[in-house]
């Protein structure tokens, strides 16, 4: 029987329980006022600062650069703590040969066929790094940018205020685009991200986190015994750059029906074309809910080892689910050890990839005088 999370919570830290990760304790509910720290510094001289933020439960430390969730740690059935988000201790790593780890991602999270668009009659061409196609905003993302932080305490939540301008012309990108996005930690230790974004051009945006999860903690091996629960009944195949092709296909009698709970390691290995392609999953899930006035929930993942459990809810579309296909033993984490194919996932909320060029999909486009509002739940339960 899966035990309420605030039950254990309290229960370890009555007990004294000891935690297994950084030699803390587990710790009853109540928030704590975001603590800043020196994390490094750039090339330039820019200093970097890690915000560490603590709430119901939830530790969470984020930086300043890219907006990138270094840890987040939560208990276990038994109030033991890990560490389920995959990163570096050091931000020489994250500058050189980060894959977004836990980064906050734009201007358009995904993939934009060669780079290219049509918008109001006009042709733009945008920053390429992936082969042909133009990833996660291109060379130099927000997920490469520093960005300014404001600590908060709003009733019983704490969190950060994140903001970024994107100039006219950034990446390709037309319009100044001014960004705000919102980390809440609530009283339930659930991670909430508001995002919201203005232009003073016409503009194509789609933001979204890229936090890698292992539930069992970080540095642990595969997630391929997670269970995973997708409440979408399509998915969006891609051609053999991982565009999306435009058709709408039905998960039914495929590896991609996760409309049921399942091991995520159950069909990765089969010769279906599309895992082929991608290596495993890396794949744009249509969410049955559509686009909600709130966040819905649409997926869940659990580790059944350890107990642990993370429910997302979003007013998103869409859904990214990447099993981690592309590390490959090359990068080491904070546990002193090297992260393989598999060893942590991405479940990101977004609208579709390609959208600007696939006038079927939901549009991403933002006008002067719009506010660009979404945003995305994190609930973790043992």
């Amino acid at each position: 029987m899966e035990l309420n999370r605030r039950t254990v919570i309290a229960g370890a830290a009555a007990a004294g329980m000891a935690a297994t990760t950084l030699g803390g304790t587990a710790h009853a509910t109540g928030g704590r006022k975001p603590v800043k720290t020196l994390f490094g510094k750039l090339a330039d001289g820019t200093k970097i600062y890690s915000w560490s933020l603590e709430n119901g439960g939830t530790r969470l430390k984020v930086l300043s650069y890219g907006g990138i969730v270094q840890s987040l740690e939560i208990p276990d059935r038994r109030g033991r703590y890990a560490n389920v988000s995959a990163g570096f201790d050091n931000i020489e790593d994250y500058v050189a040969k980060s894959p977004y780890f836990g980064a906050l991602i734009g201007r358009y999270g995904n993939r934009i066929g060669k780079g290219k668009f049509t918008l109001d009659g006009k042709n733009y061409q945008l920053s390429v790094n992936d082969g042909e196609q133009s990833l996660h905003g291109g060379a130099k993302g927000f997920d490469k940018r520093v960005w300014d932080i404001e600590p908060f305490t709003k009733g019983s939540d704490v969190g950060l205020y994140l903001y970024y301008t994107s100039v006219d012309g950034e990446m390709g990108y037309p319009g100044t685009l001014k960004t705000k996005v919102t980390y809440t930690l609530t009283r339930h230790g659930d991670w909430r991200i508001d995002y919201e974004a203005t232009t003073d051009k016409a503009t194509v945006v789609n933001l979204t986190s890229h936090v890698y999860w292992n539930l069992a903690g970080e540095g642990s091996g595969t997630i391929e015994d997670h269970e995973l629960q997708i409440a979408g009944s399509r998915y969006t195949p891609t051609d053999s750059g991982l565009i999306p092709t435009g058709e709408l296909a039905k998960v039914a009698g495929t590896p991609f029906d996760f409309t049921r709970a399942k091991a995520i390691g159950r069909d990765i290995r089969t010769s279906h074309p599309q895992l082929v392609t991608a290596k495993g999953f890396d794949h744009n899930w249509v969410l049955d809910k559509g686009i909600t006035a709130r966040p819905e929930h649409v997926a869940t993942l659990r580790d059944p080892a350890s107990g642990r459990t993370l429910k997302i809810a979003t007013n998103e579309p869409g859904l990214q689910f990447y099993s981690g296909n592309f590390l490959d033993g090359t990068l080491t984490g904070p546990s002193g050890r090297t992260y393989r194919q598999g060893d942590a996932l991405c479940l990101e909320t977004q609208h579709f990839p390609d959208s600007p060029n696939k006038p079927s999909f939901p549009s991403t486009v933002l006008r002067p005088g719009q506010t660009y509002r979404t945003s995305t739940i994190h609930t973790f339960g043992c």
